[in-house]
């Protein structure tokens, strides 16, 4: 939302996010436009040297170090006026943290990543605190002890803290979100009641820049313009709807926001190990008539028998198909007139479109 709203003002921008979810391109854009194979090439090609250097001293870089690396570099080499930088995980120990940027955004924190970030609410609020930079305004919608940490490592840092309100008059459709945010309404270009939230973290964080009345006009149209996949989406002529939630509050949010848009689902699920699968199903039963559980194609799947416990804790109507592909085809002969949700993780999601393509003329 941040990088759409400097667009429309302007700006060549940067976008870093993760994970992708079809090709390794989406990581790295500029302007909308992912990094190109050739770039890609080059940039490896570029850092390759350096990171077999560090390995000989007993440095082994990670894949998303490298990765991380190659998106600074190659914003650097096109010389982008903003690089709007995602966080892979946690936030103290995590490799983009080595910059000093012009606003810091915490967006809301629960408990995942726990073998990473710690057990606890206050532990993974601790971590994701770590980006906090010295004088440097940090944005941030959480409330209570994940406020309560953040407040006090911004304090320490001498870095405003700007608590963003909460959205009024939120209406999701299939296709977007409005919201009034301080007595302006705004339309967001992605579904979900969370997208609202997220939106006034972007609004604040656009205010917090420098000379940011360059880009403040641009926050409407910023907005509406914004796209990205897999946030609850709804293809295009086709009854499926496909989610990257993987955690126990998201799925609240996508379960809340399903029963108003489109009623009961039949829904397909997997997950990877390490998310919290009794969570996460209790919310997505409730607004599904079938569940099919089944097995994303990546070595960090959990255990069908894991989930299949889970999900009949939960509810009755369940089928176990481990083949993702085997479980989409069921899903849509047992769908009736409901839409099929695809949900659990972001390989789901993947799973999903491969399949498409592999089904579906010309999607």
């Amino acid at each position: 939302m941040i990088a759409s709203i400097l667009r429309k003002s302007g700006l060549k921008v940067g976008l870093y996010t993760s994970p992708h979810i079809i090709e390794f391109n989406e990581r790295i854009s500029i302007n909308g436009e992912n990094i190109s194979d050739a770039d890609i090439r080059l940039m490896a090609k570029i850092i390759e040297p350096i990171v077999e250097d560090m390995r000989g001293i007993g440095m082994q870089c990670t894949f998303f170090e490298v990765t991380t690396a190659m998106a600074f570099l190659f914003f650097k080499e096109m010389d982008v006026d903003y690089a709007v930088i995602e966080v892979g995980m946690g936030g103290r120990f995590d490799a983009t943290n080595v910059i000093v940027p012009d606003v810091s955004v915490i967006t809301t924190i629960s408990v995942e990543h726990t073998s990473y970030l710690g057990d606890n609410v206050t532990k993974i609020a601790g971590e994701k605190a770590g980006i906090i930079k010295p004088k440097v305004p940090v944005v941030t919608v959480n409330v209570g002890e994940p406020l309560r940490v953040i407040s006090e490592k911004a304090a320490e840092k001498g870095s405003p803290l700007i608590r963003v309100e909460d959205p009024e008059s939120v209406v999701t459709k299939e296709d977007s979100v409005e919201f009034t945010y301080k007595n302006v309404t705004y339309t967001v270009g992605v579904p979900g009641t969370y997208q609202a939230t997220n939106a006034c973290m972007a609004i604040e964080a656009v205010i917090q820049l420098p000379q940011n009345y360059r880009y403040t006009g641009y926050i409407k149209e910023g907005l509406k313009d914004v796209k990205w996949p897999c946030r609850m989406q709804k293809l295009k002529d086709l009854p499926i709807i496909l989610d990257v939630t993987h955690t126990r509050a998201g799925s609240k949010a996508l379960a809340n926001d399903i029963s108003k848009i489109y009623g009961n689902v039949v829904t397909v699920f997997g997950a990877l190990s390490d998310k919290d699968i009794k969570g996460i199903l209790e919310n997505i039963s409730s607004v599904s008539s079938k569940l099919i559980i089944t097995v994303p194609e990546s070595e960090r799947a959990a255990d069908i028998e894991v989930i299949e416990k889970a999900a009949r804790e939960c509810m009755r109507d369940v089928t176990v198909i481990p083949s993702i592909d085997e479980a989409l085809d069921h899903g849509m002969e047992v769908r009736g007139n409901q839409n099929l949700l695809v949900t659990g993780s972001f390989i789901m999601a993947e799973d999903a479109l491969k399949w498409l393509k592999r089904t579906s003329a010309g999607y």
